[in-house]
């Protein structure tokens, strides 16, 4: 996979959240005018595959509840389950409990991002 891309409300906010709580860093920023839209491609941490954060004007929100057709959730691979979600504790972001999953054996949780799109922390 060579990126996920991603339309925010506010980029700023989002670009926090994808630096600071999940350890992105930035490849490239760029105000597109004549689109009224930035667009940030961030490179995840020990993985191949960017973030493409955009913005576009009157975009609306993300249906939640029920869920929808389409994408339904990223999930994003770590180490130590407990260490990760004690990290995103310090950001005050909300994780569901950890849950373990019946098929692998494996633990995983369940966070949103600044626009309540779904994210998950599956264990490896």
């Amino acid at each position: 996979m060579h990126h996920i891309a991603i339309i925010a409300s506010d980029i700023e906010r989002s670009k926090r959240f994808y630096i600071d709580v999940l350890g992105c860093r930035v490849i490239a920023e760029e105000f597109r005018a004549a689109r009224n839209s930035w667009k940030v491609d961030l490179a995840i941490p020990n993985c191949y595959t960017a973030i493409e954060l955009f913005t576009f004007p009157d975009a609306p929100p993300r249906p939640n509840t029920p869920e929808a057709q389409g994408l339904r959730h990223l999930a994003f691979r770590v180490r130590d389950i407990n260490v990760a979600v004690a990290h995103f504790q310090i950001f005050g972001v909300p994780v569901e409990p950890i849950r373990t999953d019946n098929a692998t054996g494996k633990r995983f949780t369940f966070f949103k991002d600044p626009d309540g799109l779904p994210l998950e922390l599956y264990e490896t």
